[in-house]
C-alpha cells in the first residue's frame, strides 16, 4: 500500500484566499425552469441546493481525508440557467488561511448540483452533472488565477 501524509502547511504565510468552482446539472429545459423556480414537488430546489453546497464546503476535512480544516469566512452559491438545457452552478469559498478554498468550492458546487438533482430526478431521470472545475483562485504564492 502507498504512504499518504498530510502536507504541513504551518510555515506557510496566513492570506486573504478565494476560490471558485463550476459545475453543469444538464437537464430538460421544462424541468430546469421548474427547478430554478422552485417548483418542483419537493419544493424550492436552488434553496436546498444553496444549503446544502454551504454545508459541504464547511465539512470538507471529514470527506475528503488529507485536507486542512479552514477558517471559511464566506460560501457564495449562485445557479443560473446555462443555454436551452442546463444549470450553472458556481460556489466561491473565501476566508483567510495557510492553504486555498479550491477542494471547498468544488465540493460546495458538486453537492449543490447533486441536490438538483435530487430534487428534480423524478421529472427527468435522464439528468447528469457535468464539467465540475475550479475557475478562479486567488491568494497565497499563486495569486489570481483565471482558468475560463
Amino acid at each position: 500500500m502507498g504512504d499518504v501524509h498530510m502536507v504541513d502547511v504551518g510555515d506557510k504565510p496566513e492570506t486573504e484566499r478565494e476560490a471558485t468552482a463550476a459545475c453543469r446539472l444538464v437537464v430538460l429545459p421544462a424541468t430546469r425552469d421548474r427547478l430554478l423556480a422552485g417548483s418542483v414537488a419537493k419544493g424550492d430546489a436552488v434553496a436546498a441546493a444553496r444549503v446544502a453546497g454551504i454545508l459541504a464546503a464547511k465539512r470538507v476535512p471529514e470527506l475528503i481525508p488529507l485536507c486542512h480544516p479552514l477558517r471559511i469566512t464566506s460560501v457564495d452559491i449562485a445557479f443560473s440557467a446555462d443555454g436551452t438545457e442546463a444549470i450553472e452552478v458556481r460556489a466561491s469559498v473565501r476566508g483567510r488561511d495557510r492553504t486555498g478554498f479550491e477542494i471547498e468550492a468544488l465540493t460546495a458546487a458538486a453537492v449543490a448540483a447533486l441536490t438538483l438533482y435530487d430534487m428534480g430526478k423524478a421529472e427527468d431521470p435522464r439528468m447528469r452533472v457535468e464539467a465540475l472545475r475550479v475557475v478562479a483562485k486567488s491568494g497565497g504564492k499563486s495569486g489570481s488565477v483565471t482558468f475560463e
